[in-house]
């Protein structure tokens, strides 16, 4: 059966009269006592009460990081740009031809001073060697058998044994003058000459004129440098060091004078910096100085000042200043891209605070210190200054200025106001 429109419509609007009346009983109906005071009472435990309208809700304290305000010394830096370097490398090449025997070189070894390298076959040199031994025993013999039979000119005439003593004489006044710088060279050969001449005249010389004419003397530089050949067959390291850029190999025949790899030792690294001409008379041989190598970002290495050139570059008016440092651990390599920092100028007793620490409001340089956990804006008025501190000099006013110990706020103080509570970390 279809209801009318009508009738749905009049039963709408009883219901929302009756609702409304029930709302309104509620909201104005008379509270006993008992629900009065329980309405009154705070909430149960661990449930927070509503704050009064007047009453204003604590802030929490903000975080903030500080540091203390020191006596101490204000080093002002310069930086230069520098590369690193290491004087000890040398490029090992053979002195000998042959046929590479035994390589013991391998990239990146360690060796130590006097460490075999290389083995060149030795054969050819030990046989050249023992041939020149066989002739110089020969005609040393023979020379000794000259000798004995030799009766011919024993004396010495006493004309000559003068001439020798005059002759003798001349020479040592020559070579004490000739120390001296009293004596030219050439007067000083000449007195020499005369000298020899006496000594082979008085016969004097007559056993190394003969051992000259039998070729004794030519065979024995022979043998010299035939055992100085089959040394070189061994190649040595001339001092401690590292392998790199090998370029033989074994059973290779190699020329005198092939390049066969370079030895380096990096125990200690140099680096060469440039400061301007105007800088120079501050540089200080002996002065520690800061390394940082792009390589090791946040890492500052010591090393200390060796020497200042003497020459400034006509072309950019610098001067090299060189710079040593101990590298045990072989971290930085030749090559290697440095800042320098090399102090000019020490200024002691400066009453100093960490540039972080120092902002700016109104134009004024300002810091804000830390009292009983509230941040005090203080004005200051800064010295002297580097990169990392800044001197403060005393307060003109009351309240101007920090002291010595104070802690001042380094980090989380951009947005602070003063006589904010903070709370410090550390």
């Amino acid at each position: 059966m279809r209801v009318p429109k009508a009738v749905l419509g009049g039963f709408l609007v009883v219901a929302l009269l009756g609702a409304g009346a029930y709302l309104l009983f509620l909201n104005k109906g008379p509270s006993s006592p008992g629900e009065q005071a329980e309405s009154a009472a705070p909430g149960a435990p661990g449930e927070s009460a509503a704050p009064a309208p007047d009453q204003k809700a604590e802030a929490a304290p903000l975080p903030v990081k500080v540091a203390k305000a020191v006596k101490g010394d204000l080093v002002m830096t310069l930086k230069s740009p520098g590369e690193a370097y290491t004087e000890k490398r040398v490029s090992m090449k053979a002195e000998v031809g042959g046929v590479v025997k035994n390589l013991y070189a391998a990239e990146g070894r360690h060796v130590k001073e006097g460490d075999i390298l290389v083995e060149v076959d030795d054969r050819e040199y030990r046989l050249r060697l023992e041939k020149l031994e066989a002739q110089r025993i020969r005609i040393l013999s023979e020379l000794v058998l000259e000798k004995e039979f030799d009766t011919a000119g024993a004396r010495t005439s006493p004309q000559a044994a003068d001439r020798f003593k005059k002759a003798q004489a001349d020479f040592e006044r020559a070579s004490e003058a000739f120390q001296k710088g009293l004596l030219s060279q050439a007067a000083y050969e000449l007195a020499q000459k005369d000298y020899e001449l006496a000594m082979i005249e008085g016969g004097l010389k007559k056993e190394e004129i003969m051992a000259s004419t039998k070729g004794l003397t030519q065979i024995e530089v022979d043998v010299k440098i035939a055992r100085l050949d089959l040394e070189k067959t061994r190649i040595r390291a001339p001092f401690s060091g590292t392998i790199t850029d090998i370029k033989l190999s074994p059973k290779e025949r190699i020329d005198a004078g092939r390049e066969l790899f370079t030895l380096v030792d990096i125990s200690r690294i140099k680096v060469k910096a440039k400061v301007l001409e105007s800088e120079v008379g501050k540089m200080r041989p002996g002065r520690e100085v800061a390394l940082l190598f792009s390589a090791f970002p946040g890492r500052a290495f010591k090393g200390r000042i060796e020497a200042v050139s003497p020459v400034i570059n006509a072309e950019d008016k610098t001067c090299a200043v060189h710079v040593i440092m101990d590298n045990p651990s072989e971290e930085v390599k030749p090559g290697m891209h440095a800042e320098v920092e090399i102090p000019t100028e020490i200024f002691g007793g400066r009453l100093l605070v960490p540039q972080k620490a120092i902002l700016v409001r109104g134009g004024r340089k300002l810091v804000f210190a830390v009292e009983n956990g509230i941040a005090k804006w203080r004005y200051i008025e800064v010295g002297l200054e580097n990169e990392r501190f800044a001197e403060v000099l005393p307060g003109r006013e009351p309240g101007w200025g920090v002291n010595e110990g104070d802690d001042v706020i380094v980090e989380g103080h951009v947005t602070l106001a003063h006589d904010t509570k903070v709370t410090i970390l550390e």
